[in-house]
């Protein structure tokens, strides 16, 4: 899986390795399905504070299309945490989605009263 990491903030450059490690271990079994994954971290507010910190996360994926979460916390590692969870959740719901066979009509519908 390719990891592609984004951030103009000087803070949010320092967690590139944990980001990257991060997702990469998040995705662990969604790997064959997800080839890339892009994160992008970014201070809404500036130095002013406050819940400002943005973490937008783009997955490809090979049966659900583009899949993109965005997610604002206090801090870094929380918005990349929460980004992730809801990734999954999503993903793993659109891949159940796709995987479930139409249910069959019953017979008696079928048939003419």
């Amino acid at each position: 899986m390719q990891v592609i990491f984004e951030s103009r903030h000087p803070d949010g450059s320092e967690l590139r390795e944990q980001a990257v490690a991060r997702v990469r271990f998040a995705m662990r079994r969604l790997s064959a399905l997800v080839p890339r994954a892009k994160v992008q971290l970014s201070d809404i507010n500036g130095p002013r504070g406050g819940v400002d910190k943005r973490c937008q996360l783009a997955l490809s994926t090979v049966g659900a299309g583009e899949l993109v979460i965005t997610t604002l916390a206090p801090d870094w590692r929380t918005a990349l945490d929460l980004s992730l969870g809801r990734a999954l959740r999503t993903l793993k719901r659109a891949l159940r989605r796709q995987q479930r066979p139409a249910r069959p009509r019953r017979a008696s519908l079928l048939t003419e009263r």
